[in-house]
């Protein structure tokens, strides 16, 4: 069996599969504009800075202040080409209505 090599992140440990899909697996940390900063840039040495895909297996974290989601949402066109969220019932609507409560996601997103 192989096991798949993870990078660790502050916010999250991602393994870039070879079919060009990011894969997230979030950890329950409070986001802060400085922790998402970080994550971005990591995402983007991952990537060779292109948008990509992004699978996230979501857990549950405590709600980031409004700055935070402000910031968060306007950076995900830069890293991210479409989202899926895989979470426990109601965790990733939850989370869209959020961040998304004025505006549609700035890319294609879906929740499982």
């Amino acid at each position: 069996m192989i096991l798949e090599e993870r990078i660790q992140g502050e916010i999250a440990d991602y393994h870039y599969g070879e079919n060009g899909i990011l894969y997230s697996y979030s950890k329950s940390v409070l986001r802060t504009v400085e922790n998402i900063s970080n994550n971005v840039e990591l995402v983007k040495q991952i990537t060779g800075n292109q948008p990509v895909p992004l699978l996230i297996f979501l857990t549950s974290s405590p709600i980031p202040d409004k700055e935070t989601r402000k910031f968060s949402t306007e950076k995900l066109p830069e890293i991210y080409s479409a989202m899926a969220m895989v979470s426990k019932p109601g965790l990733s609507q939850f989370i869209m209505r959020l961040l998304f409560k004025f505006q549609k996601p700035p890319i294609p997103m879906k929740s499982f």
